[in-house]
């Protein structure tokens, strides 16, 4: 199972940031972790200077928008 992490200030585009990862997970049939992280200073040891930004694993793979179906799509394929 995959945990993303949506590294943001709860914002709206954060929040859609993680139901649309959830919804691509349900499509998929994959199960996932999504955790919602709006502490400054955890943000910021990802050097994420736009929200919302996403976290892979504890990898960096997204900032500054809400990320495409495709791209997440593309997240649930990587490493598998």
């Amino acid at each position: 199972m995959k945990t993303f992490e949506v590294l943001g200030t709860g914002c709206k585009k954060c929040v859609n940031t993680a139901e649309k990862i959830e919804t691509v997970a349900r499509e998929l049939g994959q199960k996932v972790d999504v955790v919602k992280v709006t502490d400054p200073a955890r943000i910021m040891e990802y050097q994420v200077m736009s929200t919302p930004a996403v976290a892979v694993d504890g990898k960096l793979v997204h900032s500054g928008s809400i990320p495409e179906h495709d791209k997440i799509v593309g997240w649930f394929d990587a490493g598998n």
